[in-house]
């Protein structure tokens, strides 16, 4: 994990930290939640497994072994 360092002015801070106490959470576990939003707001993945998802498209869906047995077999019946 890449540490970064990021400034506050102290009325931000202090909102941020009494967030952090409210919610019984790390300063590092509110970022984490915070960045995850921000990247879904911007519709960027936010790790790699999505970002493979999305590179992949439509096509991405997991299609359970048995069920594309069936699929096939009921495509070659059509045909």
């Amino acid at each position: 994990m890449t540490d970064k360092r990021v400034q506050f002015d102290a009325e931000t801070w202090a909102a941020v930290d009494l967030l952090c106490k409210d919610r019984m959470m790390t300063f590092q576990e509110l970022a984490d939640e915070a960045f995850r939003d921000i990247l879904k707001k911007y519709n960027r993945p936010a790790s790699l497994k999505e970002a493979l998802r999305k590179s992949a498209g439509v096509s991405a869906d997991v299609v359970p072994l048995t069920k594309a047995r069936t699929i096939k077999r009921a495509k070659k019946a059509r045909l």
